[in-house]
């Protein structure tokens, strides 16, 4: 009996051990040195330090002035802080030029404050008298100078005038009772019965309620019956339903 048992065991179990004694070397071949099987699911992948070539686990090569990242990903290595690399092969240092400094990221550089890059240099800014830096590489005249080419010429203010600070257009305007006649600031002329008018545009004088200009001067309005002084004081309009005819206010019929 106990040799049929045997004889039965061996007929069952028999090709699955064969089947099994198989598998075992070509997980084994499957399978390279410096590699570890997959948490989830099957197949493997190479252990840190190492990367696959031709289905083979070889040592990362860490090049001078780098570390290993002991990843899984990427080139397993990086360059140290001021060196950058090259073909991903070599890390090489970053030569910072006079005048510039080391970028944060350590793989670059930048000019300084006042150089401006020049391809692979920084070159001084030349600030010109009566100057300042503007940003890291433009300067501006100061107050009272105007850019002429590369320098920063006075700006000629003609007397009772005054800096007005426009970027743009004269840099100058005249005081209050003058006006720009030809470059200079002419006194303003106040004819009788007129006062003074600072709006940029006319004489610089206006007349007085109930008077009107005539020539350079001001005289009063010699009105129709039946009329009345407007809005600006300066004319006359005629009363209701009446209409203004060859000077005068006629009845509307």
């Amino acid at each position: 009996m106990l040799a049929d048992a045997r004889l039965l065991w061996v007929v069952f179990m028999g090709p699955f051990l064969a089947l099994l004694l198989f598998a075992i070397p070509a997980i084994a071949q499957t399978m390279p040195e410096n590699a570890s099987a997959e948490r989830y699911g099957d197949g493997w992948k190479c252990d840190i330090g190492y990367r696959l070539m031709d289905e083979n686990c070889a040592a990362i090569v860490v090049p001078e002035n780098a570390y290993a990242t002991n990843r899984n990903y990427g080139l397993g290595w990086e360059c140290y802080h001021g060196f950058r690399k090259v073909d991903e092969t070599a890390c090489v240092a970053v030569v910072v030029p006079d005048g510039g400094f080391l970028d944060p990221s350590g793989e670059r550089w930048r000019c300084l404050r006042g150089f401006l890059k020049v391809d692979d240099t920084c070159q001084e800014v030349v600030v010109p008298e009566n100057a300042y830096l503007l940003n890291e590489s433009a300067w501006a005249c100061k107050r009272g100078f105007e850019n002429i080419g590369d320098r920063c010429d006075a700006i000629a203010v003609p007397a009772n005038g005054y800096l007005n600070g426009s970027r743009y257009g004269q840099p100058w305007s005249c005081e209050r009772g003058f006006f720009d006649q030809d470059g200079l600031c002419e006194a303003v002329i106040i004819p009788e019965f007129a006062y003074f008018d600072d709006a940029s545009y006319g004489e610089g004088w206006k007349c007085q309620r109930g008077y009107e200009v005539s020539g350079e001067g001001c005289e009063a309005i010699n009105m129709p019956a039946n009329a009345h002084l407007d809005r600006s004081g300066n004319r006359w309009e005629c009363n209701r339903n009446f209409h203004k005819s060859k000077g005068q206010c006629v009845l509307n019929n």
